[in-house]
């Protein structure tokens, strides 16, 4: 009886080892299967290099007052801009050109002309902001930046400028004709750095400079005639300056005797004492201005040549024969 007891309780024994190990499985199975593995969560990223988010557009139902504080620093302001020759002076009230531009280069690197005005004082409108204004009263002209503000806006400035009145004769207080005279002003310096202000300005005329000194050359005629000088410009004042030429008009004509009718048909050349031709002419009459000096003169008639020496000396007009009789 005991034995048979024992060998019941052998038997479960064996029986509860084997289902053991079928028991421990389902749990394994469980965490192996590729559906049930749960999500892994994604990494945060460095605020740091995050992008920073462009602040809102204020919106104009939102914020009422945000808008209408953009729409008038970028609405277009009143500008009055007025010139002055000089600090305590008057307005100039006609002659000048105004010129305004931004302050940054567009496109191919020049600043963008934004407005112009002629006349005398200028009222434009510009938008707020930073602005370069060049003004110009003749052959006088300043650069200044100026600041546009919400509301009315004036600016005024100083060109310094003063006015240049030119002539010319011949030593001794011989008039020229004025068609025979032109004159050139140049910046002052020496010759390397020069800079030309004005060209082919007759005599009498008035330009308007800016104060400084100015390197003025006369024209007498067309060839060697020519005198130099420095003058000074002050502002507000008009300079009155006379040049003197140490020159004369000179006419030829070829004669068969002295004090003889000119002959037509005639190559005219002029050459200097060192064989340089300066001047050349066809016809009966030609005339031109010579500086003083020593010169020869050809006469060409057919394939005969006729020549003279002659000096210059200033003075009036005179008269040079070149007889036929003489090579």
């Amino acid at each position: 009886m005991r034995m048979r007891q024992l060998l019941v309780a052998l038997l479960a024994f064996v029986m509860l080892f084997l289902a053991f190990p079928a028991m421990l499985a389902v749990p394994i199975w469980a965490q192996e299967a590729e559906g049930e593995m749960p999500p892994m969560p994604r990494p945060r990223p460095d605020p740091a290099t995050l992008p920073r988010a462009a602040a809102p557009a204020p919106d104009a139902e939102a914020n009422p007052a945000a808008a209408a504080i953009a729409s008038v620093t970028s609405a277009p302001q009143s500008v009055l801009m007025s010139a002055r020759i000089t600090p305590d002076g008057a307005p100039i009230p006609d002659g000048l050109v105004w010129r305004i531009f931004d302050t940054k280069p567009d496109a191919t690197g020049e600043l963008a002309l934004v407005a112009k005005s002629e006349g005398g004082p200028a009222n434009v409108e510009l938008p707020p902001g930073e602005y370069v204004v060049h003004v110009a009263y003749g052959r006088a002209q300043t650069s200044e930046t100026m600041s546009i503000a919400p509301g009315p806006n004036e600016k005024s400035f100083v060109i310094e400028a003063g006015a240049l009145r030119l002539n010319s004769s011949v030593t001794g207080d011989i008039p020229i004709p004025a068609e025979l005279l032109k004159f050139d002003i140049f910046t002052g310096g020496d010759d390397a750095n020069r800079t030309p202000i004005a060209d082919g300005l007759l005599a009498n005329e008035i330009v308007t400079l800016n104060a400084g000194t100015y390197h003025i050359v006369s024209h007498f005629g067309s060839i060697n005639a020519i005198v130099r000088a420095d003058l000074r410009v002050e502002p507000g004042q008009l300079t009155d300056a006379t040049l003197y030429h140490h020159a004369a008009q000179i006419a030829f004509k070829l004669v068969s005797e002295a004090g003889g009718e000119a002959i037509a048909d005639v190559e005219w050349t002029v050459k200097t004492a060192d064989g340089e031709t300066i001047f050349t002419d066809l016809g009966a009459f030609p005339s031109t201005v010579l500086a003083e000096g020593d010169y020869l003169v050809l006469a060409k008639q057919g394939e005969q040549v006729f020549n003279r020496e002659f000096q210059v000396q200033p003075g009036s007009p005179r008269e040079i024969e070149v007889l036929t009789s003489a090579f």
